[in-house]
């Protein structure tokens, strides 16, 4: 009696998960689409970079550069859905990393600018 409780008990360890094949086609879609949005995110901090320095540099005070760069940053994720048309299989950490990179490099580029280039005068 003793063996056959034993082989039930091996029976009911066998592994209950198997790992799902792994989709190589789908993965490198998915990079390059998340490659194009970033560039596309890049080309918007570019702009609102140099514009908040362009700002700057005419003598208006941060707080007007500031909400103007925010707002293309906005407008460079909308740009994103809008010119990407497989935008919609992007996850919340994807759109996520697109406003972070464009935020901050935006953040970046106009500081650098700033005391690269001071105010030309």
């Amino acid at each position: 009696m003793a063996k056959k409780a034993r082989k039930k008990i091996e029976e009911a360890s066998a592994p209950a998960f198997e790992f799902p094949e792994f989709d190589e086609a789908g993965f490198v879609w998915k990079e390059y689409e998340l490659t194009a949005a970033t560039a596309v995110a890049g080309v918007f901090l570019l702009v609102a970079g140099v514009v908040s320095w362009a700002l700057t540099v005419a003598g208006l005070p941060w707080f007007v550069p500031f909400p103007l760069g925010i707002a293309v940053v906005i407008g460079g994720l909308y740009a994103v859905r809008r010119l990407r048309r497989a935008s919609h299989t992007y996850t919340k950490g994807d759109w996520a990393s697109l406003f972070m990179l464009e935020f901050f490099g935006w953040l970046a580029l106009w500081f650098v600018l700033v005391n690269l280039l001071g105010t030309l005068g």
